[in-house]
């Protein structure tokens, strides 16, 4: 099943971040090399260093060298989080096997090529992400702790870098948080004024078609209910998810009020106009900055996994994974709502209705999950404070 893509912003982000880290880290480090390991020890003190001069130092040039195309053919498969660990790991873990091989095998005094390690220390905040500062902080605390109980008789001389990086992991370690509680801060701030446009727009659809009073609340409550059993969403998805629930509908604005309003079952021709809603609320949020995610969810929650849903006929697991959650959650909210020309269905029923439709309407994976939560669902229901609508309308 594909995953739900909500975050299109948080994806760029972290693209300039990579590119930011990929042309410092070339700058600092090449220029650390060619410099020191190069031209200053070759040319002027007369001796480059043994990292050097015994050959593991130019084999980690060249594996850095190695890692930019392939950093490139991740950015362009949008996979640029990868990036980071790979130089990391690659850079930190040829350092050490070079390290032990040398001073082995080598009676000469330790000399640490760091520049890299405080380099990635340092860089480390640019991420905001937490678990990557530790795993940069204690994988070189582990290279150093390898090295003392590899090296012990050179433990005096291990033991200053390992102290340095430690004091400048503390300092990124204040940086990272005070960037994050920044960024936290302008996010918690965008977040209220989105979800008080998705609101504001559920209000105004809520009063253009009063039938749908609580609909989209109730179908965004039984939607997330399920995509959480699923347990396969972090909760910036979850949320996104909300705004697509609440939003599923949207695209009622466009329909004739005299359609929406109809105390009889409509037309042909007058539902053919209520299968628009689908493409129209899509092309209305297109272009929305932070409601990206809701495009699937909006465009294809009335699909049917046979293929004769609508607007595209699309069929099976074709069918976006969190548009086939929120069908079902339409569909019982549905039979457990007074229509105009019927009563409310019990719950028991529609839960029968929902395992009818399973492998036909509905993705059949998704109905056993259902039937996971089906009690959480039922105990909502039970509590909700049903609003009569202002006025009858059908919306099948």
């Amino acid at each position: 099943m594909p995953k739900f893509s909500i975050n299109p912003i948080a994806i760029q982000e972290e693209e300039r971040a990579i590119k930011l880290f990929m042309i410092l880290f070339y700058i600092v480090t090449f220029s650390y090399d060619v410099i020191y390991g190069v031209i200053l020890s070759k040319f002027i003190l007369g001796q480059s260093p043994a990292y050097y001069s015994l050959g593991p130092g130019y084999i980690l040039i060249l594996m850095e060298l190695i890692l930019f195309p392939i950093a490139i053919y991740l950015l362009k498969r949008r996979e640029a989080f990868k990036i980071k660990y790979y130089y990391f790991t690659t850079v930190v873990g040829f350092s050490l096997i070079g390290e032990i091989f040398i001073y082995l095998s080598n009676d000469i005094p330790y000399r640490s090529g760091g520049i890299a390690e405080l380099f990635f220390v340092l860089t480390s905040p640019l991420f905001l992400n937490t678990r990557y500062f530790y795993i940069v902080t204690f994988g070189i605390i582990a290279k150093y702790s390898i090295l003392l109980i590899t090296l012990n008789e050179r433990a005096v001389e291990i033991i200053i870098p390992l102290i340095l990086i430690s004091l400048f992991s503390i300092v990124s370690f204040i940086l990272l948080n005070r960037f994050k509680s920044y960024v936290n801060a302008i996010s918690l701030s965008y977040e209220n004024q989105l979800e008080g446009i998705v609101k504001g727009i559920v209000a105004t659809l809520e009063l253009k078609d009063p039938y749908t009073r609580g609909h989209s609340e109730r179908v965004a409550h039984y939607s997330q209910l399920l995509a959480k059993e699923m347990k396969r969403f972090d909760s910036g998805e979850l949320q996104s998810f909300n705004y697509a629930c609440l939003l599923h509908d949207v695209g009622k604005v466009h329909i004739p009020d005299h359609i929406l309003t109809k105390p009889t079952r409509l037309s042909k021709e007058e539902y053919d106009i209520i299968k628009t809603h689908p493409s129209v609320g899509e092309e209305a949020l297109r272009g929305m900055k932070g409601l990206e995610g809701c495009l699937d969810v909006v465009r294809s929650h009335h699909e049917r996994w046979d293929g004769n849903g609508y607007p595209d006929q699309l069929e099976g697991s074709t069918i976006p994974l969190l548009a086939r959650v929120t069908a079902i959650a339409d569909a019982f909210d549905a039979m457990t709502s007074t229509r105009s020309y019927r009563p409310a269905m019990d719950p028991d029923k529609a839960y029968l209705q929902i395992l009818n439709g399973k492998g036909t309407q509905f993705d059949p994976n998704l109905v056993e999950v259902f039937g996971e939560v089906y009690p959480e669902w039922v105990a909502f229901h039970s509590t909700y404070e049903f609003k009569a609508p202002l006025s009858s309308n059908i919306l099948e």
